[in-house]
């Protein structure tokens, strides 16, 4: 049986519209997709011209805190997670303005060191699973005097964070980090902690300075005026540092 006319325009009309929205939906996805690969070679150009303002003393210190090879797997994870590119380049970018201009600097505030944890941790977060558990906390007294004072080594908090990032056992059912950044009764804090994985990392050239130059920095930096403690209890390695920046400005005014 033949089909009506008006059926046959209507199925006809429905066809179309199916095409043009498929054609539509691919044509999306393809300037979603160009735009990200334009941010993703914008952002090595910004890290590029980073490298060539810095000089060879800066530079080394640079790659031994944000491995190359560490920023190009940032970034494509970043691009394979289209929903999080503009989100994390823009996490990236704060990082890089960070260390390009604040980590030149003797000293940073409580507040500033810990605004680039926090960007630090969301760039970190693209590399595991989004059910992943992850616990990020901030007890933060931000009415101290001492909050926004220059106080802080820039950085300080850099290889705790990365450090639990890197020797997570991030495939385990039981695996979690936890990342706890404080300052309270003009204390600066941060704790750290993770299930250990039981596959040995895979060590790169310039992968990290590691906890013991971190202590290294402490001791000549703080002296006597923080705690550095890191142990291992049920297979969670812990790491918690606290320092005594009301005893460090004492200090500091007293030998000038």
């Amino acid at each position: 049986m033949n089909m009506r006319p008006d059926i046959l325009s209507l199925l006809l009309l429905i066809t179309v519209l199916v095409m043009i929205a498929v054609i539509g939906l691919a044509v999306y996805f393809y300037l979603r997709f160009r735009e990200s690969e334009k941010l993703k070679k914008e952002t090595e150009t910004r890290f590029q011209e980073l490298k060539n303002q810095l000089n060879p003393l800066q530079l080394e210190a640079l790659e031994a805190k944000l491995n190359p090879h560490l920023f190009k797997n940032i970034l494509n994870s970043i691009q394979s997670h289209a929903y999080q590119t503009y989100f994390a380049i823009d996490k990236l970018a704060n990082v890089f303005d960070y260390i390009l201009y604040e980590s030149r600097k003797k000293l940073v505030t409580p507040r500033e060191e810990i605004e680039f944890a926090l960007n630090l941790i969301e760039i970190n977060k693209i590399k595991v699973s989004p059910l992943f558990d992850l616990k990020v906390k901030t007890k933060v007294n931000d009415t101290e005097p001492l909050y926004d004072q220059k106080l802080l080594a820039p950085l300080i908090s850099i290889d705790l964070i990365e450090n639990a990032f890197k020797h997570a056992d991030i495939q385990s059912p039981d695996a979690f980090i936890s990342i706890i950044l404080e300052f309270k009764d003009n204390h600066f804090g941060l704790t750290v902690a993770n299930k250990i994985s039981s596959k040995p990392p895979m060590k790169k050239e310039n992968s990290g300075i590691g906890i013991q130059t971190l202590e290294q920095r402490l001791k000549i930096i703080y002296q006597d005026n923080f705690k550095l403690e890191t142990f291992v209890e049920d297979n969670v390695f812990i790491a918690h540092l606290n320092i005594d920046l009301f005893e460090y400005k004492i200090k500091m005014f007293a030998a000038r």
